[in-house]
């Protein structure tokens, strides 16, 4: 799948979870690319993330942080 692809999905996951605060939201993001995304899915979005992140939404970006840093917290 293109980046564009795989941002637009990322995207789609953080419109779900936009109701919720902030640090929440970033979490619960973090989570289901965690338990949903392959390994290859992942690593072309943390490529396109250390590109600049173009069109990532901000919360997404934080969730991706956080879940390559592996400081997410699961729910």
């Amino acid at each position: 799948m293109s980046p564009d692809r795989h941002v637009y999905m990322a995207n789609q996951i953080g419109k779900f979870f936009a109701h919720q605060r902030e640090d929440i939201a970033v979490d619960e993001i973090a989570d289901h690319i965690r338990s949903f995304w392959e390994r290859r899915m992942l690593a072309d979005i943390y490529a396109h993330l250390d590109k600049g992140g173009a069109g990532l939404d901000p919360r997404v970006i934080l969730a991706l942080r956080k879940l390559r840093a592996g400081t997410a917290v699961a729910p």
